[in-house]
């Protein structure tokens, strides 16, 4: 059966011819592969995204690592608190204000990452490999600008 012809006015678009649709369901399945990558370690694809932005340097204390990753302040709490109880992470009250805590990872949670992060880029390769290096990355670029334009308010 022929796909409907999307620029027709009367044609509803095919559910895989959404934008939407497409990244959710891409964001799905590699969530699924991550998630299976991981087994093992006890961390999430939202563990490691908090660790990757804390190791990379990108946020200091929890707030700021709730900002880069979209998490909400309370679920970033609980986030934390289950990593320190784990001896992944551990905070400390900021030198230049108290009320802020800085988020270190201790040397476990170090490996620990190292560790996940290997078996991540793994399970990203084998996501895109239909792409090939040059799809995947030009995928990245792709995705980066669109969200580049996004935060700008270009629409």
């Amino acid at each position: 059966m022929p796909k409907p012809n999307s620029d027709a006015p009367d044609q509803v678009r095919a559910h895989d011819d959404v934008l939407g649709y497409l990244l959710k369901h891409a964001h799905r399945a590699l969530e699924q592969q991550t998630e299976a990558a991981l087994v093992g370690l006890d961390l999430t694809v939202r563990d490691l995204g908090v660790l990757r932005v804390i190791a990379g340097g990108e946020a200091e204390s929890q707030q700021e690592a709730a900002v880069v990753l979209g998490i909400d302040p309370t679920s970033m709490v609980a986030l934390l608190d289950a990593l320190e109880r784990r001896g992944i992470v551990a905070r400390r009250p900021s030198e230049r204000d108290r009320r802020r805590n800085i988020v270190e990872l201790t040397s476990h949670g170090r490996d620990l990452f190292r560790q996940a992060e290997d078996r991540y880029a793994k399970a990203e390769k084998t996501f895109t490999s239909s792409l090939g290096d040059a799809g995947a990355a030009g995928l990245r670029r792709s995705l980066r600008s669109v969200l580049h334009n996004a935060k700008d308010g270009i629409t």
